[in-house]
């Protein structure tokens, strides 16, 4: 499939004309054609016009029809077969490997999504039935159903170019609630972009769907972002990104005249506590897989173990020897873009510089472009404490160690850490009881615990949470990965006394569509 370097809005091709931008290919710093034409205002407008007029429109086309059109694109990616992923690999310097996974989980969730609209359980069918008789007064008849919020707004994220950027998590969840989607597309990967990109227009057309369902943008700089997230017509915003990033379209989201919700993935450090019992029974093998997770796609997850944990003892200092040798030993490699690389490469030599901080470990140097070298560091409890610099994100294959004098101190630097994404316990039966201490408040902090695992990857499936409290996420109630993320875009409406001839599908005595139901509190599918 040829890449053009267009926008996409509705079933058009668009060539922009504001800004010339080019994708980049971080492995050999060379910049790659074609040339990709940035949008404007006017652009934007027309993306969520076409959305707004489409919107009914698709939220009341059959549940099969939706599944449908999931699966469509699906099928689109995948026909594109090494097209795409050669893309991905130029613009990102990822692996194929990487890639052919990441499409894999792409695919993987649209269907995911597919079933999960047929089964039509998020639609929360729920019937009170009336009570003429009641006394003192008599109750209606009442139904509930939740109906999509409308057109949704999507940021592209630099380190998924498939499974995190046009057809990922936001959109597809969107897409299931019966929302139309309008993506700005990440400049890391723009090639890619249009090509999935491409693949969700020709799914819209085939299956019959209006035109505004899909629409994706470039733009350089921030002010399309701005201009789409402030824009009347979009009801709701998914991204993920930088903290800074996200809370700024946090603040213009709740600035417009109709305030809307930001569900931004925005900053995690992902604690990682080993235990006492852990550490005495496999400390060497938990050092070398730890060092695998932390090195992972050059530290490009938002699960990226940056902070670990662990009571000070002879096995303790045993145990970060090992790690230490571990990341020693891991090579650099090529970031995303120059700018995340030397993002990184100044966050180490700031936190270099800290007080209080001890260097354990550098990886080995290749020469490679935009290179990250795996780099550990240590402090103590009390000095993480006093320092806030240290809670900061590093987004990049780097750790630091924390050593807690007691387990009152171990308590109290997980009490300290802001909200994150997820939060692992490395521990044996002999560590029951602090992990039970360190339980509620690991609750109040994270979105996802593991036990015995490392956070790096994650599952989608119906009961994964990819969320968590603030910082990690603008809101703590929401999760982007799992079917569990297509409730960001429902909101409920009851419907009292309406005649039957008007009620949706749904909450038709019949049930014609055969879903589960919520009848005078008792689930059936009558």
């Amino acid at each position: 499939m040829l890449i053009t370097g267009e926008m996409l809005i509705g079933a058009r091709a668009v060539r922009g004309g504001v800004a010339v931008l080019r994708a980049f290919d971080p492995a050999r710093g060379v910049e790659i054609e074609p040339a990709f034409g940035g949008g404007d205002r006017a652009d934007v407008a027309l993306a969520c016009s076409l959305a707004g007029n489409a919107f009914d429109a698709f939220r009341n086309a059959p549940l099969a029809t939706r599944a449908r059109f999931l699966e469509a694109i699906a099928d689109n990616i995948l026909e594109m077969g090494d097209v795409l992923i050669e893309r991905a690999n130029t613009e990102t310097g990822l692996p194929k490997t990487r890639i052919e996974g990441e499409r894999g989980r792409t695919v993987g969730q649209l269907r995911l999504f597919a079933a999960l609209v047929r089964e039509g359980r998020w639609l929360g069918a729920t019937l009170d039935s009336s009570l003429p008789d009641r006394k003192p007064l008599a109750r209606p008849d009442l139904r509930l159903q939740k109906i999509p919020v409308g057109p949704v707004a999507v940021f592209g994220a630099s380190n998924f170019p498939l499974a995190f950027s046009v057809a990922g998590g936001d959109t597809v969840s969107a897409f299931a609630a019966g929302c139309p989607v309008v993506v700005k597309a990440h400049g890391a990967h723009p090639g890619t972009s249009e090509l999935v990109g491409r693949a969700i227009q020709r799914a819209v057309i085939d299956n019959g769907l209006p035109e505004g369902v899909f629409s994706l943008l470039f733009g350089a700089g921030n002010e399309m972002g701005e201009v789409l997230v402030a824009h009347p017509e979009i009801k709701a915003v998914g991204f993920t990104g930088s903290r800074r990033g996200g809370l700024a379209l946090v603040d213009i989201a709740s600035k417009r005249r109709e305030p809307i919700p930001v569900f931004a993935e925005m900053s995690s450090i992902n604690p990682f506590f080993v235990l006492p019992g852990a550490l005495d029974k496999r400390s060497d093998e938990m050092a070398s897989a730890l060092a695998d997770s932390i090195a992972l796609g050059v530290g490009q997850f938002c699960t990226n173990p940056g902070l670990v944990i662990l009571l000070d003892s002879p096995q303790a200092r045993t145990f970060v020897e090992s790690l230490s040798v571990a990341l020693a030993k891991k090579e650099e490699q090529t970031m995303l873009t120059p700018g995340i690389s030397a993002a990184y490469r100044s966050a180490i030599e700031r936190r270099s510089g800290t007080r209080g901080v001890e260097d354990l470990a550098q990886g080995v140097q290749t020469g490679v472009s935009c290179p990250a070298r795996p780099a550990l560091f240590a402090t103590t409890a009390t000095d993480f404490l006093a320092s806030a610099e240290l809670e900061e994100e590093i987004f990049g294959p780097t750790s630091l160690v924390i050593t807690c004098a007691d387990e009152a101190e171990l308590i109290g630097v997980a009490e300290h850490v802001e909200g994150q994404l997820t939060a692992t316990l490395q521990l044996e039966p002999q560590d029951y009881d602090l992990a039970r201490r360190l339980l509620p408040t690991l609750e109040r902090k994270a979105g996802r615990i593991l036990a015995n695992g490392f956070p790096t990857g994650v599952e989608v499936s119906h009961a994964m949470v990819h969320g968590g409290p603030f910082p990690a996420t603008s809101d703590s109630r929401s999760t982007s990965v799992g079917a569990g993320a297509i409730e960001r875009f429902l909101r409920p409406v009851c419907y009292q006394d309406l005649p039957v001839a008007l009620l949706p599908e749904p909450l038709h005595d019949d049930n014609p569509l055969g879903l589960w139901r919520l009848r005078n509190g008792k689930f059936s599918l009558a």
